[in-house]
């Protein structure tokens, strides 16, 4: 039994998430658990893959790193224990180019860029409340993947800190990546059935 059966209004932190049986996944956000089970669909995992494969082939030799879920990013609200942190999430993929950030249990810090792919279940979330919390914490580009619709949102950091007007890409695109020069990723490829 998930720990949202108990008390729906407790907050979590770091170190109750780590006590969680191994076979859920969650996500914290502001000490609010959220379950990820069901596993994600094999649509989903295509996509996810695909990116990861261009992702990781531009990455070759390089000093950023692209991860895939599960991976954990605990992301501190200023500097306290890693055990009292009450924000962790597991985005669908992520780049950091600061191996400071890096550790064993994840990344510790904010991501450079951020993916996430959409479900029904997932919606809300990925465009409310996971929007506002890359920005707060400085993601430097936010995507959310639409699998039916065969679009991506790019949210781009601005020089006043906030995310700007999405740009809206679909399968016909080349979507140049903001945070690297020589990248674009071919969404022919990644929404190809």
């Amino acid at each position: 039994m998930g720990p949202l059966a108990s008390n729906q209004a407790e907050k979590f932190t770091y170190r109750d998430y780590l006590g969680w049986p191994d076979g859920e996944r969650w996500e914290l956000i502001h000490g609010h658990a959220y379950n990820m089970t069901p596993a994600p669909s094999r649509r989903h995992q295509e996509l996810s893959v695909e990116l990861l494969r261009q992702f990781a082939n531009f990455l070759l030799d390089k000093p950023c790193k692209v991860f895939g879920a599960p991976f954990d990013v605990r992301l501190p609200d200023k500097d306290e224990a890693d055990a009292d942190i009450q924000t962790v999430v597991q985005p669908d993929i992520l780049i950091v180019c600061d191996e400071s950030k890096l550790d064993d249990r994840g990344c510790k810090g904010s991501p450079d860029l951020v993916v996430e792919i959409m479900s029904p279940a997932t919606a809300r979330k990925d465009l409310k409340e996971k929007f506002r919390l890359y920005e707060e914490k400085g993601v430097r580009e936010y995507w959310v993947v639409e699998p039916s619709a065969k679009t991506v949102m790019v949210f781009r950091r601005s020089e006043e800190g906030v995310f700007g007007r999405p740009e809206v890409y679909s399968e016909e695109d080349m979507l140049t990546v903001g945070i690297f020069d020589g990248l674009a990723v071919d969404l022919g490829r990644v929404f190809k059935e």
